[in-house]
């Protein structure tokens, strides 16, 4: 069976709700998630997925440091991710605050591993971006992210 990791970060309790919106949306899709803490993945965890979706905080304008170093060690995989599906959402304090850059800020570190990530027409462009406390309208788009990626997965693993 087909199986996204959704990782993140959170202290607030913001970013954690999002992700488990996001899982429900996996799910929703009849693929596996694993919704987990960054503090509880091992890097090496990573090429047993066929994706990864990465939640963080913004934190002035960019992902947390937690999620950064994430990254930084998973260098070690470097061109053994390329194809697997990739996703990114946040959660900030204010509209214009930085969410949008700290999305920006985790693709391309999706994209420099390689994996494909898709935008989204209808909703956050290049992800979630909650403001405070995640109200229904980002559950939904959280939702709606998971199940777009787990659709993308699904079209790219039939080939």
């Amino acid at each position: 069976m087909s199986k996204i990791l959704v990782v993140y970060h959170s202290k607030s309790g913001n970013t954690e709700k999002m992700a488990i919106a996001v899982g429900e949306g996996i799910k929703k899709k009849g693929v596996e998630a694993d919704v987990k803490k960054v503090s509880d993945v091992n890097v090496d965890d990573i090429p047993k997925y066929d994706g990864m979706i990465v939640g963080s905080p913004n934190y002035f304008g960019s992902m947390a440091a937690e999620i950064k170093s994430f990254f930084d060690v998973s260098v070690k995989h470097f061109k053994k991710l390329e194809w697997k599906v990739g996703a990114a959402f946040s959660s900030t304090g204010m509209q214009g605050g930085g969410g949008e850059l700290t999305i920006i800020d985790i693709l391309k570190a999706l994209m420099v591993h390689g994996f494909i990530v898709k935008g989204e027409p209808s909703a956050g462009h290049f992800g979630p971006a909650g403001i405070g406390a995640p109200d229904e309208k980002i559950l939904k788009e959280c939702r709606l992210l998971g199940e777009k990626t787990a659709e993308l997965l699904l079209k790219v693993n039939r080939g």
